[in-house]
């Protein structure tokens, strides 16, 4: 080994680099990774002798890795590039004023400024009469300023919505570089074994890699224990692939490690990595693809076919895409052979799909209705506008149509249209959207205190309905520090750890032995970080028990790791769900071998004929005495809570010859036992308290654990997910499945739904059957509400039901990579305690946006009809374009951040979950808002007809075209926002409390947003002058404002006097759209998606409509889908598909910018990604 390894940097760091530097260039490298199996073995052998030889070249030891000095980091960075991929540039601020301005009602309400204000200039000859009355020429001079009031108030509402979406965008970088920067991947340098952040890998690197992770870069295996590796991210094939150093030695970045356990040397990073090369032929194509014609795009789907083959074999160039006919491509054809697809169709019609966004399919609906209605409304006002003026000038009055009049009727015409047009601006809550995505990018920046890493954000607002969640126990209900409390050896049972003295010596050396070498060589028992702290438990948690026992015996575990390196390892059997154990094969001297396993006690017993007597001999073991040992051992120590782990061994004589390794059942038995260990994970302090208030908020907790049936039971009743007295089911795996399937062996739902709604403990669980019971409960139709499932997962195979259920947790300590990459939510701090917080927030998400609905609403209902009447009456709305503008940026804007980043309270708990089904707008809101609504009407009204008596000033009714403010319509105006105002404050419950002000001033934002509103309508009053069409009012005729604004608290207290059962009349609003309504042929067009997209759904129909607002929607949720379509490269095989959707293969790698691949893999795209919308 001393030949090759590296002696440090010849170089100085200042010399340039040449392709003598390194014994290999990174071209070399790169053809070498687009090799499979034994063309790689080949190449290697054929170029560099063998994998240490390739480790000289690159100047890197197997054993010691890199120096790790930075002069040498620096210089492999420079010659073989970084482990990062650019994501693509964020839009600039003009981009997004860019942006903003196409929305299509702005752009019409600006040319109608640009055209008013351009007829403002024009004074025809003497023929003020055929006018219908202009005033005096100083006041016609003042024309032009209600035009230049609309367009500024336009560039307003335009750099607000730009803003909005620049620091949206910037929040969810700053999200998405924190995931980036908290992936760490364990590499060897100077002999070290250290963790260090996935963008520092270099080439030359020696990383460890073990069951669950995702791979950061590509690698050739130096030393490999029972390697299986998930390639279909990048191939397709949903087959786990066995890694050797004989057979196929290639590790591809971004796929997964499923198995086992191993070494790599890292051979290509960032974007020279196989991902990486994707990643650029995708990035590459998204720039031009922006900058295409139509026919372009046209040409595009001509290409389709020929860009599928090349993305099934992403290690193919264009050019030698034809000879495509190696191993890889001949194995991928049967997924795009005709049967294979029809197989796929069959199989994906008959599975139920996931459905997401549907608060945002909720809300688009809703808008879209509201923009039809508005719309209608508009055109009305206009319509009616025209048809009095006509019938009053022509007819009434009997006044020519006068040629050198045309400019001023065609002023009065686009006056018309700009009143029109702001009914429209008005009626159309563009507002939605954005609270949505100001209450969700809020709270998950707030979340992220709680300890929840937020990586979906629909996961946010589906968290707030759920009403089951599926808990694992270790790490998430206890504390993952394990200790061994009790031990039975040598014939007697230990209640606490035995002193040394007290065991024979012979079975102590085995005992450490076993434990030193078949616990994975990355766990190990660390100093405390504090003095007086606990020792740092490293690795896995059981197996840091057995050390910390080992350590217990004052042995030193490290010392026989040291004499028997990794390398030394004859055989492991790394540990899966299906053994439910581990063993290393160990070859001795004489050429004989010894095995020693750990596993669960109940599993290995049964594989024990002999087990060791006091005196250090192997004794019989018979069927008798285990069941003794499963009574007087097992079972007492199991109801403690404690898990136990039975140690074992087993000698195969040189005499024998070698055995069959491969053959296990023939392998794992006649072992001969040890001793067997109870492990003491306690509960969580803070659990039982948590578990407490999800059953008050009307949420099940179910504990799902590979630990046997009485330590689950034990535990479970100490979180109080079982009571006693209960007639709840704790089942055993093999019960469970015995329970649910049918004589064939297939699942049935009836058979489920008979055991779901009482299950309460599911122990020895495989993750087939975390799977199974998660989809049984989300499929079940028992209970009227469809239930919404929660899961918490961190092991690899956790992955299914991560991905099935409505939301998936991750732990964040414990959890592998693949867990991760299939969760919604990351919990930092893997406690159940955190997903109470998310149900906290979630709820907190929907109520902020009711809360917002129910404000907006009101003005909306109000603004329109007041508008519409005061037109249709006076001819004139009351209400002026600018003005209208203001309370639309009040309602909008400023509203949806106050009502949106209102704080959870512990009082969302006390109520049940509201379904998917619930409708947005419940029966009380409507009444609050239609209450709210005739209040108001009746005081705008009173103000309009009756206001100049009232207060004994000129009326404003029927004033000519260009007339001064007046006093009376400002009075209006003013009276309007102040009513708006402490409507806000009534908006903030909506569950009929009486008391709106309570917490009002934990809410900061809210009581400034209030304030300053209030500010700047008296700036706008008292000297907006002529752009406001406001005349400033006296301090009576303010308090009177004020007074009026006011009574809407009092109102409020009257409304919610009255009961809403008794107000058989209300309906509900903002229903989603159920699955049963979607027409077939929508159906069919979704068949190769994995989700129903609702919000994407009710765009695509709302797309028909012209309305404002629907661009603005698209904004928001681009910017919500450009967030999420990359968390990282080391995410950068986003959520894998099901086994059956893998003719989609590379739509599955999401980069860290936002790609749409082409349009017609962008659907597709959507469908995997988080909340995302990729618009046509």
């Amino acid at each position: 080994m001393a030949n090759n390894s590296y002696s440090g940097v010849k170089n100085p760091a200042g010399e340039a680099n040449h392709d003598g530097e390194f014994g290999c260039s990174l071209k070399e490298l790169r053809a070498l990774m687009e090799l499979r199996g034994a063309e790689g073995i080949n190449k290697v052998q054929e170029c560099y002798g063998d994998v240490n030889g390739l480790c000289s070249r690159l100047k890197s030891s197997p054993v010691d890795g890199l120096t790790g000095q930075p002069a040498d980091i620096d210089k492999r960075k420079a010659e073989f590039g970084q482990n990062f991929i650019p994501p693509k540039k964020p839009k600039t601020f003009l981009q997004l004023v860019w942006e903003a301005l196409q929305d299509v009602t702005l752009i019409i309400l600006e040319v109608a400024a640009i055209v008013s204000l351009g007829l403002s200039f024009y004074h025809p000859p003497d023929t003020t009469d055929a006018a219908g009355g202009v005033e005096d020429e100083g006041e016609a001079h003042a024309g032009w300023i209600e035009g230049a009031a609309i367009l500024l108030s336009v560039i307003c509402v335009v750099l607000v919505t730009a803003f909005n979406d620049w620091s949206k965008e910037k929040q969810f970088r700053g999200l998405q570089s924190r995931i980036e920067q908290e992936q760490k991947f364990t590499v060897v340098r100077s002999g070290q074994v250290i963790q260090i952040p996935v963008a520092e890998i270099v080439v030359g690197d020696i990383a460890q890699i073990k069951y669950g992770d995702l791979l950061p870069a590509d690698g050739i295996l130096i030393q490999g224990n029972d390697l299986k590796i998930d390639e279909s991210s990048l191939t397709g094939e949903s087959d786990h692939v066995k890694k050797t150093q004989e057979k196929d030695p290639m590790l591809l970045s971004g796929t997964h490690v499923m198995e086992g356990s191993g070494k790599m040397l890292v051979t290509a990073v960032g974007v020279n990595s196989q991902t990486g090369i994707i990643f650029t032929l995708l990035g590459a194509g998204d720039d031009e693809e922006d900058d295409e014609d139509d026919d372009e795009k046209k040409k595009e789907k001509e290409k389709k076919k020929e860009k599928k083959s090349e993305f099934l074999c992403p290690h193919l160039t264009h050019d030698n895409c034809a000879k495509a006919q190696d191993g890889a491509a001949m194995e991928m054809q049967p997924l795009n052979s005709d049967e294979g697809a029809e197989r796929e169709e069959k199989r994906k019609a008959n599975l139920p799909k996931k459905e997401k966004s549907v608060l945002q399919g909720k809300l688009t609906k809703l808008a879209v209705q509201i923009g039809k209605a508005g719309l209608v409304m508009s055109a009305i006002t206009v319509i009616i506008l025209v048809v009095l003026f006509a019938v009053d000038t022509f007819w009434l009055q009997e006044l020519p149509w006068v040629k050198e009049c045309t400019p001023i009727y065609i002023q009065f015409f686009v006056k018309f249209f700009i009143i029109g047009v702001t009914v429209l601006v008005v009626a159309v809550p563009e507002g939605l959207p954005l609270a949505v995505t100001i209450s969700l990018a809020y709270s998950v920046k707030k979340m992220m205190k709680d300890n929840n890493l937020v990586r979906h954000l629909d996961a946010c607002e589906t968290m707030g309905n759920a009403t089951a969640i599926c808990s694992d126990k270790t790490g998430t209900l206890t504390m993952n520090r394990m200790t061994v409390v009790q031990a039975y050896i040598a014939d007697k049972h230990y209640r606490r750890v035995p002193e040394p003295e007290l065991v024979p010596s012979s079975i102590m050396d085995l005992l450490i032995l076993g434990i030193g070498v078949n616990c994975a060589y990355t766990t190990k028992i660390m100093s405390p970080e504090k003095e007086g702290g606990l020792p740092r438990q490293v690795g896995n948690k059981t197996e840091c028990a057995l050390l910390g026992f080992a350590l217990d015996l004052k042995r030193d575990y490290q010392a026989i790791r040291n004499e028997i390196p990794e390398e030394r390892l004859y055989k492991v059997y790394t540990f899966n769900s299906v053994r439910k154990s581990m063993s290393t094969v160990l070859k001795n001297a004489d050429g004989s071998f010894r095995m020693f396993s750990k596993g669960a006690s109940e599993i290995l017993l049964k594989k024990c004929y002999k087990i060791l007597t006091a005196s250090g001999e192997p004794k019989v073991f018979r069927p008798r005495d285990r069941d003794d040992m499963m009574k007087k051992v097992i079972e007492p120590m199991a109801s403690e809570g404690l898990r136990t782990i039975c140690l074992a061994y087993r000698d195969f004589p040189a005499t024998d010859g070698e055995p069959d390794w491969d053959n296990e059942t023939d392998i794992l038995t006649s072992l001969t036992c040890m001793c067997v260990v109870g492990i003491e994970d306690p509960v969580r302090p803070e659990v039982p308290d948590a578990i407490r208030k999800c059953q008050r908020a009307g949420i099940t907790v179910r504990m799902v654990t590979g630990d046997n049936i009485n330590t689950a039971r034990a535990i479970a009743t100490k979180c109080g997910i079982l009571q006693p007295g209960d007639e709840f089911l704790c089942l055993e795996g093999k019960e469970f499945n015995r329970r649910i399937r049918n004589e064939k062996g297939e699942i049935e739902q009836e058979r489920i739904d008979k055991i779901w709604p009482k299950l309460r403990v599911l122990a020895r669980s495989s993750p087939t059957d975390k799977h199974t019971l998660v989809k049984g409960i989300i499929d079940s139709t028992v209970i009227e509400q469809r239930q919404v499932v929660a899961v918490t997962g961190d092991g690899t195979n956790d992955g299914p039901a991560l991905k099935k259920a409505d939301v998936g947790f991750a732990m964040g300590i414990a959890g592998t990579d693949v867990a991760k990459e299939a969760s919604d939510i990351i919990l930092t701090d893997d406690n159940f305690s955190s997903i109470v917080k998310a149900v906290m927030w979630g709820r907190n998400v929907y109520d902020s946006i009711s809360k917002f609905l129910q404000f907006q609403l009101t003005v909306n209902v109000v603004a329109v009809i007041v508008a519409f009447t005061g037109a249709c009456i006076t001819q004139d709305s009351p209400l002026k374009a600018v003005q209208m503008l203001w309370v639309n940026l009040i309602m909008d804007t400023f509203a949806s951040l106050a009502l949106a980043t209102e704080p959870p309270t512990e009082a969302l708990l006390l109520r049940k979950p509201y379904g998917r089904n619930k409708p947005l707008i419940s029966r009380t809101m409507m009444k609050n808002i239609l209450g709210h609504g005739v209040y108001q009407l009746t005081i705008i009204f009173t103000l309009l007809f009756a206001g100049e008596r009232m207060f004994d000033i000129d009326s404003g009714r029927n004033t000519p075209l260009h007339a001064p403010p007046t006093e009376h319509y400002t009075i209006v105006f003013n009276t309007f926002v102040m009513m708006q105002l402490f409507n806000e404050i009534n908006a903030r419950k909506i569950h009929g409390e009486r008391n709106v002000f309570e917490g009002i001033f934990n809410n900061l934002i809210f009581c400034s947003i209030v304030f300053g509103t209030f500010i700047i309508q008296i700036v706008i009053v008292q000297f907006g002058g002529k752009p406001f069409s406001c005349q400033g009012l006296t301090i009576d005729q303010w308090l009177w404002c004020i007074f009026l604004g006011f009574g809407c608290l009092l109102w409020g207290q009257v409304i919610s006097s009255i009961p809403t059962s008794r107000l058989k009349f209300l309906k509900t609003a903002g229903h989603g759209t159920q699955k049963e309504e979607i027409p077939e042929e929508e159906l069919d067009e979704m068949e190769d998606l994995d989700e129903i997209d609702h919000a994407e759904r009710e765009l695509r129909r709302g797309q028909i409509l012209w309305f404002r607002g629907l661009n603005r929607i698209q904004t928001q949720m681009d910017v919500v889908s450009a967030f999420q379509s990359g968390t990282s490269f080391q995410g950068a095989v986003r959520r894998q598909p099901s086994s059956g959707s893998q003719h989609h293969d590379v739509t599955y790698v999401s980069s860290p910018s936002h790609v749409a691949f082409s349009t017609a893999t962008a659907a597709t795209a959507s469908a995997t990604v988080g909340c995302e919308c990729v618009f046509p």
